[in-house]
């Protein structure tokens, strides 16, 4: 039973987070970064890798 309650939670997780990323190009759709949970906390985003995005 235990093990059947820590695979539900792994798989869980992973249901979660594989729902919440994506990829976001920049205004010149020559560069893009992928986040993980929202575009804004993304590490790419935050250090300005790959400038302004398109909106």
């Amino acid at each position: 039973m235990n093990k059947l309650v820590k695979f539900s939670m792994a798989a869980a997780v992973v249901a979660f987070l594989s729902g919440c990323t994506g990829s976001v190009y920049n205004k010149e759709k020559n560069c893009d970064y992928d986040y993980l949970l929202h575009p804004a906390i993304s590490v790419s985003k935050m250090i300005g890798g790959c400038g302004p995005v398109a909106k």
